[in-house]
């Protein structure tokens, strides 16, 4: 059996400080995990069950520019603890769903948020606001055999030196453990999944040619410049 069209290049992220890649599946986001988040969105923060969307694995980018997407004039930036999975299942039980986890990364998820304010007035999904191309930069993954798995640590984004986004881990409403558990409820998962956990508040909009670091305290950090 042979192939009609040429095969997709597989999404391969680095392994920090390794000569080993890490391939993408599946890339799964959380929405409005963390409670000053959900606040500054308008949202009420109690802790109902958790809400999911998604991404297409090569809109992850591991690269030292961000092109600012045709389409918007308000990209905002939303820094975020990466989880890759090295196995998966369904309806995991929390208590065993870090035996799952391979790594984490510090990345973010950009929005084109115009487009996903015309999408949540007229009933629309966000698609085209999330899962554009390049809107996910993510560092290099960080074995969890190396670094455990982190449950505090601050989170923070930077332009250009000024601090714009900062919380700490244990802020997040469900933890890694708990997001596994439910995502898996609703999916398959499985070995090359990543999933975005959520983002502390403090979002806003990016302008081309700034330059953007962030990082998570004891995982990884990540710079690049807009372009």
């Amino acid at each position: 059996m042979t192939a009609a069209i040429p095969l997709p290049a597989p999404v391969l992220l680095q392994v920090a400080n390794s000569d080993q890649v890490f391939p993408v599946r599946r890339v799964y986001c959380v929405g409005r995990n963390y409670a000053a988040h959900a606040i500054e969105m308008g949202h009420d923060p109690t802790r109902e069950p958790p809400f999911f969307f998604q991404k297409n694995p090569d809109n992850l980018r591991q690269a030292a520019e961000f092109p600012y997407p045709p389409l918007s004039a308000d990209v905002h930036h939303e820094v975020e603890l990466v989880v890759a999975l090295k196995q998966g299942g369904d309806t995991i039980d929390a208590g065993d769903a870090l035996d799952c986890v391979y790594g984490y990364a510090v990345g973010i998820d950009f929005t084109r948020r115009d487009l996903q304010a015309e999408a949540k007035a007229a009933g629309k999904p966000w698609a085209a606001a999330k899962a554009f191309e390049h809107s996910a930069p993510v560092s290099g993954i960080v074995p969890a055999q190396a670094i455990g798995h982190p449950e505090n640590g601050n989170i923070w984004l930077k332009i250009n030196g000024e601090t714009k986004q900062q919380g700490d881990l244990n802020q997040m409403i469900w933890k890694v453990p708990e997001i596994i558990a439910e995502l898996s409820k609703l999916f398959t998962l499985a070995a090359g999944d990543v999933i975005l956990t959520g983002t502390p508040s403090g979002v806003g909009p990016v302008s081309r040619g700034d330059v953007v670091s962030c990082g998570i305290d004891g995982v990884e950090t990540l710079t690049f410049t807009v372009v």
